[in-house]
């Protein structure tokens, strides 16, 4: 689209300098081409007439057209709450229409016992019927006027937009806005072959602009709304396709043809437990990636407890075994040190050396972190967010694992591709993959890997949804598990109490423990994020000893604590929290061999989206499933940049999450396009390398290559 499309909106007719202003600090709406470009986000039938004994409750939020006559009209209240009250009725009742701003305009517009076409959401109370700021237009006035659409399309709006800008009105500025395009020839560029639209039923893109705004039937606005996210999707499939192909062609890849002596004296002497059938498919998967000369990136997915730890650790001796460093970025000092831990036993009488650099390391062991990886002494470093400091050099860095990859911002994961001139592999791992990297998944630009398997003992945890008003059934509960010799977490959104937020929180809670845990009867210890990390250590580590029963905790807890004793996960006020840590809370139980179990606690009164979440959680232990639902809820994120949830591309119309057989098509169809041309350089491809740019963002570094 060119040439009158990126006309300024102030000089539409309707618009001028003020709503200007308005539209584009609101919505964003600048030119001609950003208004046709927002489309309805529903439709009203407006050759449908309601009577007013068929309005009842279940229509208040939903757009009704009447025709009424008007019987009586007067002012109510004084001052800020004066209000212009219109009384309509039809054959079937009556009905009162509120105006509280622009009164005067409206009351000389009104006449008595004329009959009007009143449209707006009614409001029902006690039986009585009410309208606020309806429109309304003289019945002779609306039947002699052309309609483009008995499907009048509803704008998304907001509350200031709306005091300006009625329904109405931007229906209005919508048809003005096509009047003037449809004049100009050169507004519309087709950017699919016509043997592409005839093979697959599309319609142009210039029908499907005007059936979406003035649908000319329901089938009509069927397809239209069909070819615009086919033309989103495929738009944004050419952008992330070719540079996946790129990649690829580039090759790229360090080369770990070797399976040495680190990687088989492990698996033949030190492997404390076999691995499972799931564990050794990823690890192949990983190892295939290694030897085929192109660069790795892999999404690892599995529950926590299942084994990843030991895939990235296996995966890390195989890239020691051919020359080169690996590094492994946690995004807590507590998991850090616990990879440390865990490995540095792992790696006992294998000739490699570990180092550890965290944010609090003291001078000798960040000296000896830095040093050794710059000579190439170390082969494996194990971190935080420290290792993205400029100062961390790298002799040969060739394998990086990002763990708990949820945690880092997509910049921060990015950086650590500058440690090399060649690009290492990447490996990420995540029990719940967020939106962003599940969006990229369907896409198809990531690679994913599976451990769909618990360790031999493992029991699923069972959660349940407990009220406040349930409370004293949580605590015989855990009375249960600890006479048992079992320990309890009880995590809290918050520290100290909030006015603003009214949520259960730390301090009150361990004085609530105390009380209906009577000391010296139950031992509790607090760990939070505000704590002195040495005071914070300590607390874990009383709890690791079993000199703890119960744990008071904030989501510090999220990562990086194993306490296989620990069967019961309380959190509280967990509508506060989001799917991806609950999942993640959840998974600090049922580490052991006996049953586990998460309660998570609410007020009575839930969102509609919280309900959702912690009915998801109660239904399934599968992190897959759960960030399905996460897309839904909060959206895919900006693949290409560094938004973690919202609106993937900026797309007007297309759902990730329910248009993923459109996107399966508009993907076979670029890799089909970009076989012949995969730089879409041919004349005839101009159009779908305009339509590719709309969607490619320029970058220092490449993120649709960081998952």
């Amino acid at each position: 689209m060119s040439g009158v499309l990126q006309r300024e909106i102030k000089y539409l007719a309707g618009v001028g300098e003020a709503r200007a202003r308005l539209l584009e600090r609101e919505v964003g709406v600048r030119t001609i081409e950003d208004l046709l470009m927002r489309f309805p986000y529903r439709y009203v039938d407006r050759s449908r007439l309601f009577r007013l004994n068929e309005l009842d409750e279940s229509m208040e939020s939903t757009y009704v057209q009447l025709r009424c006559r008007v019987v009586g009209k007067s002012y109510v209240g004084e001052g800020a709450k004066k209000r212009f009250v219109v009384e309509v009725s039809d054959a079937t009742g009556q009905a009162e229409l509120l105006w509280f701003h622009g009164v005067k305009w409206i009351e000389k517009r009104i006449e008595m016992q004329r009959e009007y076409l009143i449209f707006g959401r009614p409001s029902i109370f006690k039986g009585r019927v009410s309208m606020v700021h309806p429109e309304i237009e003289p019945v002779e006035v609306a039947l002699s006027r052309k309609v483009e659409s008995n499907f009048q399309g509803i704008y998304s709006t907001t509350e200031k937009l709306s005091q300006m800008i009625s329904v109405k009105m931007m229906h209005t500025l919508v048809y003005n806005a096509w009047q003037l395009v449809v004049a100009d020839s050169t507004a519309f560029v087709e950017p699919l072959a016509e043997d592409m639209r005839r093979r697959l039923g599309l319609m142009s893109l210039k029908e499907a602009l005007y059936n979406i705004h003035f649908p000319q039937s329901a089938e009509k606005l069927k397809q239209a709304q069909y070819r615009l996210k086919f033309n989103e999707l495929f738009g944004v499939q050419l952008t992330i396709q070719a540079r996946r192909s790129s990649r690829h062609q580039r090759g790229g890849g360090f080369l770990f043809p070797r399976v040495g002596e680190a990687f088989n004296s492990f698996y033949r002497d030190k492997l404390p437990f076999a691995l499972t059938g799931a564990q050794q498919r990823v690890i192949k998967e990983i190892r295939a990636d290694m030897i085929s000369g192109k660069q790795m990136n892999r999404l690892l997915q599995g529950d926590v407890g299942s084994g990843k730890t030991m895939v990235a650790f296996m995966s890390m001796l195989l890239a020691v075994d051919n020359g080169f460093q690996a590094c492994i970025m946690a995004p807590t000092e507590i998991l850090a040190r616990q990879h440390y831990a865990s490995m540095s036993r792992f790696a006992e009488g294998l000739n490699i050396k570990l180092a550890i650099l965290t944010g609090s390391s003291k001078a000798k062991e960040r000296r000896m972190a830095l040093e050794g990886i710059a000579s190439g002494e170390v082969d494996i470093l194990i971190g935080t967010h420290a290792l993205l400091e400029d100062r961390v050099q790298f002799a040969n860095l060739g394998y990086v694992v990002i763990d708990e990859q949820h945690r880092f911002g997509v910049e921060q994961r990015a950086k650590l591709w500058t440690k090399n001139q060649q690009p290492p592999h990447i490996l990420v791992m995540t029990a719940t993959p967020i939106p962003r990297t599940l969006a990229m998944t369907l896409y198809g630009d990531l690679e994913v890997s599976v451990i769909d398997e618990l360790p031999p003992g493992r029991q699923p945890i069972r959660t349940y949804h407990y009220f406040d008003s349930m409370r004293l059934r949580m605590f015989g509960f855990l009375r249960q598990e600890i006479a048992k010799g079992r320990q309890v977490y009880i995590v809290y959104p918050l520290i100290k109490e909030s006015e603003k937020m009214d949520y259960k929180d730390l301090y009150d809670g361990f004085e609530s423990m105390s009380r209906d845990f009577p000391l010296p009867q139950y031992r509790i210890t607090v760990c939070h994020g505000k704590m002195k990390p040495e005071d914070k250590d300590a607390a874990m580590a009383q709890f690791k000893r079993d000199e703890a029963d119960i744990l008071i905790a904030t989501s510090v807890i999220e990562v990086g604590v194993d306490v296989p004793n620990a069967t019961v996960m309380v959190i509280e006020s967990a509508e506060r929290f989001g799917l991806s840590q609950l999942h993640q809370l959840r998974g600090r139980v049922g580490r052991g061999g006996e049953q586990s179990y998460c309660i998570l606690m609410s007020g009575d009164k839930l969102s509609k989206e919280g309900r959702a979440r912690l009915e998801a959680m109660c239904a399934t232990n599968d992190g897959f499933q759960l960030s399905e639902l996460d897309l839904k809820l909060r959206g895919a994120g900006d693949i290409h940049g560094t938004q973690q949830s919202g609106d993937a591309f900026s797309l007007n119309i297309a759902n990730l999450a329910t248009d993923t057989q459109i996107m399966e098509l508009t993907r076979e169809e670029a890799l089909r396009v970009l076989a012949t041309d995969s730089d879409l350089a041919k004349p005839e491809n101009r159009a779908l390398r305009e339509l590719r740019d709309k969607y490619r963002k320029r970058e220092t570094i490449d993120f649709s290559d960081i998952s």
